[in-house]
């Protein structure tokens, strides 16, 4: 996509792209029908082509388009069953000297929208099929991925967006540069945090490089020193604090240091999030704070002589509310388990970690009927050219069909 969202999306002359953003959403909403009141006829051809081509193809000369363009337009007529199986042929002559005349209705098929299929040519390109099967989030970033040698033709590698597929060709993106287009980017904090780990990590190096060169004139002195815990060392510390407090919300405290025991324990599951880039000073501040809520906790006195006031019975569950619940935690773990293989966080994606779709993906996330999508192993099938049926058309348009009968005749008119 351009560097200049505004101009290449201008919010005062309608230019619906292909590719998932606020702006095209912005102008599918208030797309309508061309004026014919006030233009002349060759105004209205020319203004739906441009419209059209901003659309199908604007990252191709016009040039280019023109020598792709065809007159005939693909189209099926699918036979009616009920009809065939009720007539055997005969009665197309009746009325004619051979018979009487058929009462039955006239049949009205539906209207074929033949000239929507303008731009069938360019869905045969590889980088339209790309961005048709969800593989990328704009026509150019698909266009961008073969150039870059991300996609694969039938097994082979294709550095050539204009490829035109053949029915049965099957392409494959790599999927991690179909997470990277169709995942939410990073923010800026995120793109931040990561600068600072690489920056901290690189400067660690640097330092124990240069003191390991470093010519000592005299042997150093052994000194006992405690080695520095790794990673994982401070993230099974944590999340033995985390055990820690639980045992003690459940021992019954206070509601006052119940609450102050629960947002330590937010504080603490923030910290095991970022296990990766944690630091011996953050454990032991978690330590600190833990000592001190322990101090100052203000348990009930557990001495038998002191009076002990009747609390509320205790709620017992039927058997089928405790298979429930039961249901519903174990389905709990096992998505906390699933997410917790794949969908990790972390800082060396481009990506946000863990992954999530991205904005505005739901309004485009449509996949032709020509296409035959696997999205575990991002690789597609082109199973045919798209048709024309009866009142659809296989070519994924947002143009009204008046708009795109004009666009055809403009095209027509200059072949």
């Amino acid at each position: 996509m351009p560097r200049k969202a505004a101009k290449y999306h201008s919010l005062k002359k309608i230019r619906v792209r292909q590719d998932w953003s606020r702006w095209s959403l912005f102008h599918l909403a208030n797309l309508r029908p061309p004026n014919v009141a006030t233009r002349t006829y060759f105004q209205q051809k020319w203004t739906a082509k441009s419209e059209t081509r901003a659309y199908h193809g604007e990252h191709i000369r016009e040039k280019k388009w023109r020598r792709q363009f065809r007159r005939d337009l693909p189209a099926v007529v699918p036979m009616d069953h009920k009809y065939l199986a009720r007539h055997d042929g005969s009665e197309q002559a009746a009325g004619r000297g051979a018979g009487a005349d058929t009462q039955d209705k006239p049949r009205v098929p539906a209207m074929t929208p033949y000239m929507q299929m303008t731009y069938w040519p360019l869905e045969r390109r590889l980088d339209t099929a790309i961005f048709r099967a969800l593989f990328a989030s704009s026509a150019r970033q698909a266009r961008q991925f073969v150039v870059h040698g991300l996609v694969k033709v039938n097994g082979k590698q294709m550095l050539y967006p204009g490829y035109n597929l053949n029915p049965g060709d099957m392409f494959q993106v790599e999927p991690s540069s179909v997470m990277f287009a169709t995942g939410a980017p990073k923010t800026r904090s995120a793109v931040a945090r990561r600068i600072a780990a690489e920056k901290r990590a690189a400067s660690s190096e640097a330092y124990e490089k240069a003191k390991a060169d470093k010519p000592s004139s005299t042997p150093p002195e052994p000194m006992p020193s405690r080695p520095e815990p790794t990673p994982a060392e401070l993230k099974k510390h944590m999340q033995s604090i985390m055990e820690s407090v639980k045992e003690v919300l459940e021992s019954g405290v206070g509601a006052k240091d119940k609450q102050k025991l629960r947002d330590f324990r937010n504080t603490i599951r923030k910290a095991i999030s970022l296990w990766r880039t944690a630091s011996p000073e953050s454990v032991s501040t978690l330590d600190t704070q833990y000592a001190f809520l322990q101090s100052r906790l203000s348990t009930p006195s557990t001495d038998a002589s002191a009076p002990q006031t009747p609390g509320p019975p205790p709620t017992s569950l039927t058997d089928d509310e405790t298979g429930q619940l039961k249901a519903a935690f174990d389905r709990l773990k096992a998505e906390s388990d699933y997410d917790s293989t794949w969908n990790k966080r972390d800082a060396s994606k481009p990506y946000m970690t863990p992954w999530r779709p991205r904005d505005y993906m739901n309004a485009f996330a449509f996949i032709p009927r020509y296409l035959e999508v696997n999205q575990n192993i991002c690789a597609a099938v082109y199973l045919r050219h798209p048709v024309a049926r009866p009142g659809l058309s296989e070519v994924p348009t947002p143009f009204p069909i008046e708009t795109g009968q004009l666009a055809f005749n403009w095209y027509l008119r200059r072949r």
